[in-house]
């Protein structure tokens, strides 16, 4: 298995648009959305966009329907499927909620791809209403980072990957893709040996320009996904073979050490034979 986590953005990384927007745009309520988006964060909006557009008669199958006909470049799809099948382990961050990412990735078909899902929290109440929570409850205590939106910071939820893969003795590369101003946090706690893939002139491509030296990993800008594919298959491919090289050195040196020593010392470090009855 290749030791690796590939961990992507949702909006406009896997599916080419805002899941958000695209919701309240196809279900007509775009001109409510922007009248109230100086009043309130986005979590919180999109959580009152979800009780007006039910007030409205709008259902979950209606969200489900358009959620269905996100737009999605054609190779996509075949990249994550060809990471899983490489063996990386795939895990999503994002700033929109489990109902819409669990719903598009199932209806493409790549759910159980990812190993899993940070998000914002959301259910459908018994009323029929989808309801959506902040991943971090800013109401009760502030996640203190400065660079992110309050309902969510994308760097404390690598810091707790990072973490939990050195708990484990796990040696995994992390690559990161993403696009927006929230996951310049992540791509700052990655380190060196780690990889991001900043999509091109999108604002965390915009961000991590400004100063790429305070970006410890190797940066690689992607436009589209024929290049998403490309570069991320790429990376996996030679992260594996530097991974087997290192393996097959280590058993070279160890096979040296063998070599070298003394008869006496070689027959200590053998184990010992069974005796066999006479």
């Amino acid at each position: 298995m290749a030791g690796i986590v590939v961990i992507f953005d949702f909006d406009n990384t896997i599916i080419d648009v805002d899941s958000d927007n695209w919701v309240v745009d196809h279900l007509g309520a775009t001109d409510l959305f922007n009248q109230l988006l100086p009043t309130m964060p986005w979590n919180s909006l999109m959580d009152r966009m979800m009780d007006e557009l039910h007030a409205q008669g709008k259902t979950i199958e209606d969200i489900v329907e358009a959620l269905k006909q996100v737009p999605i470049h054609p190779r996509i799809v075949p990249a994550i499927n060809a990471a899983h099948d490489l063996g990386c382990d795939l895990r999503i961050v994002s700033d929109a909620n489990v109902f819409f990412i669990e719903t598009i990735l199932e209806h493409l078909g790549i759910r159980d791809c990812f190993s899993e899902i940070n998000t914002n929290p959301s259910f459908v109440d018994e009323e029929g209403r989808l309801r959506i929570s902040p991943y971090h409850d800013f109401a009760i205590a502030a996640h203190g980072c400065h660079l992110c939106p309050p309902n969510m910071c994308k760097g404390l939820i690598i810091e707790r990957i990072q973490a939990s893969l050195s708990k484990d003795g796990s040696d995994k590369k992390i690559i990161y893709l993403g696009d927006g101003s929230g996951d310049y946090c992540p791509s700052l706690k990655l380190v060196e040996g780690d990889h991001v893939m900043p999509r091109k002139n999108f604002p965390v491509w915009d961000l991590i320009c400004r100063n790429p030296m305070v970006v410890k990993a190797e940066i690689h800008s992607w436009s589209d996904g024929e290049d998403l594919e490309k570069i991320l298959l790429r990376l996996v491919n030679s992260i594996s073979a530097e991974d087997s090289n290192s393996n097959s050195a280590q058993l070279i040196s160890e096979d040296c050490k063998l070599q070298i020593m003394s008869p006496a010392a070689a027959n200590e470090a053998l184990p010992q034979a069974l005796p066999v009855p006479q």
